[in-house]
């Protein structure tokens, strides 16, 4: 084989690798794994993540860019749900790729905007500058086909063992929804702390549903009970009241 033959084949050879150590790099974690550990620097000073908010449910929400419209739309209203979710024992840490002199001043030109009517916010979560895209890379938030530089926006629900339990992608140019958000931590909080389940659209108050019997006879068993907190839809449906 030539030399020239050689060493381009070498360079492709090479040149796959590192695609392909890089498309590792990004993969998203699952529903289940323990949440990728970092450390950045954040407008609250340096953070351990998870370690620092161990035993607490936790929001990891990424976004595209400082200064923009419907990220500043999403953070003010998030600042809105602090107590709420302090009352859910929920801590909220923020990320992009942005500088953290970016993310300083754009949390005090927030602070000052009245959104929706509402006072202006106090922001008391922190905003991680991520500028080596580490923390991107580990939670897959470059989606390439949309920027190889910017957070898509994302939100990954994680419990008090560290476990990601639930995750949310959207497009850069669609806010997200704070209410599911906090609506899928307290779903997930009811879930684990009644071992139920929550029905579609179910909301706080609202009925939930109970593991499914495994068979008819296990159903009639059910049904035997007369348990006025139970209601049957079908043999292997039951809703229940929650007290």
């Amino acid at each position: 084989m030539k030399k020239s033959h050689f060493f381009i084949l070498l360079t492709l050879f090479t040149a796959n690798q590192l695609f392909s150590q890089d498309n590792k790099e990004v993969r998203i974690p699952l529903i289940g794994e323990t949440a990728p550990s970092f450390t950045a620097e954040s407008t609250n000073g340096k953070i351990t993540f998870p370690d620092d908010y161990y035993g607490k449910w936790k929001i990891l929400f990424s976004h595209p860019a400082a200064f923009t419209p419907v990220c500043s739309s999403e953070l003010i209203e998030l600042a809105e749900m602090q107590k709420d979710l302090d009352k859910l024992d929920t801590k909220v840490i923020v990320v992009s790729t942005d500088g953290l002199n970016s993310h300083i001043a754009w949390k005090k030109s927030m602070e000052s905007i009245r959104y929706n009517d509402q006072e202006t916010p106090k922001i008391n979560f922190p905003m991680i500058s991520d500028n080596a895209l580490e923390v991107s890379k580990k939670y897959g938030m470059i989606h390439s086909y949309s920027s190889t530089t910017r957070d898509i926006r994302g939100v990954f629900i994680i419990d008090p063992n560290d476990k990601i339990r639930a995750i949310f992608f959207y497009p850069m140019n669609v806010g997200r929804n704070m209410d599911e958000i906090k609506r899928t931590v307290m779903a997930l909080q009811m879930a684990d702390g009644k071992n139920v389940l929550t029905p579609a659209n179910w909301l706080p108050g609202g009925e939930v549903l109970i593991p499914s019997p495994k068979t008819e006879a296990d159903a009639d068993k059910l049904a035997s009970k007369n348990d006025p907190d139970l209601r049957e839809l079908a043999w292997y449906m039951w809703l229940k009241k929650v007290k």
